[in-house]
């Protein structure tokens, strides 16, 4: 008798172990159990921790809880002002919501990826080019909008989307380049137009203190002459004042001083006047006479 009732008591030990492992569930911190029992679903969700279940009429859903970060392939499509442009994105959710997003949707991965490729070709024809290059913040903000508002009713909440990459044709990447180029070229001959403007208004400023003293002028002569030596050329080119020419031209033309002096006038010398020449023997030659 004492027998039986110790097998029959090690048969229950041994049912109820089997039940109770059999039973027996472990929900991990970021995830939530929804429990189906015969097919319907049991209101109370379970929480993270040790739980039990009806073996064989209750079946227990594990929901990741986490912000899953979901790639966007990348979607080719024409924006408002006829560029084709290609444009990938991603995605990051969270389940809010476990049973409706066991419930509502069959998958709610699959469904938020188809929902993310499909928002992001309508963003893409409803914006310019210049607004995907340099606005993406509004952008992002229009597309989160775009894929949340059915995503809220599958128990996921959208945290955030942000355009990756623009890949734009080669021909329109050399056009935005000469664009860019000429526009820098004509900053720059903005830029040093206004620098000559000032240059020139400095220079006349500087030469009208420099007429008032005649002497500033030959002291920047002077520097000029000291930067010119300091770059050890060969050649020095010195700059002669055309002050100093007008003040040598005035000293020659004042007055002499001291006595006037008059010019001599030369003196010719009085020579004798030539004597013929007689010949001997010739005939009618004159004779002295006494």
């Amino acid at each position: 008798m004492v027998e039986e009732l110790v097998a029959a008591g090690v048969t229950l030990a041994s049912a109820g172990a089997v039940y109770a492992m059999a039973a027996a569930r472990v929900v991990k911190q970021y995830e939530r159990g929804v429990v189906f029992r015969l097919g319907k679903l049991r209101s109370e969700v379970r929480g993270p921790g040790f739980t039990m279940i009806v073996p064989g009429i209750d079946k227990l859903r594990k929901v990741n809880m986490q912000i899953v970060t979901m790639p966007v392939p990348a979607q080719e499509g024409i924006t408002r002002d006829n560029v084709t442009v290609r444009v990938d994105a991603v995605v990051y959710f969270k389940v809010t919501a476990p049973a409706e997003a066991i419930v509502r949707v069959e998958d709610y991965r699959f469904a938020v990826s188809q929902m993310a490729q499909t928002s992001l070709r309508s963003i893409i024809g409803k914006s310019e080019l210049d607004d995907l290059l340099s606005d993406r913040e509004k952008l992002n903000q229009g597309l989160e909008l775009m894929i949340d508002s059915p995503a809220v009713e599958w128990g996921v909440t959208i945290d955030r989307v942000e355009i990756k990459d623009v890949s734009l044709p080669e021909t329109m990447k050399r056009s935005m380049a000469r664009q860019a180029e000429a526009d820098r070229e004509r900053r720059a001959r903005v830029i040093n137009a206004d620098a000559e403007l000032q240059a020139s208004k400095k220079l006349a400023e500087a030469a009208k203190e420099m007429s008032e003293q005649p002497a500033a002028l030959q002291l920047r002569l002077l520097q000029t002459v000291v930067a010119v030596a300091a770059e050890k050329n060969s050649t020095l080119v010195l700059p002669f004042p055309v002050e100093l020419l007008r003040f040598l031209e005035k000293a020659q033309q004042g007055p002499a001083v001291g006595p006037a002096v008059a010019p001599q006038q030369p003196v010719q010398e009085q020579l004798p006047p030539p004597q013929p020449r007689l010949e001997p023997g010739s005939e009618g030659s004159n004779s002295s006479q006494d």
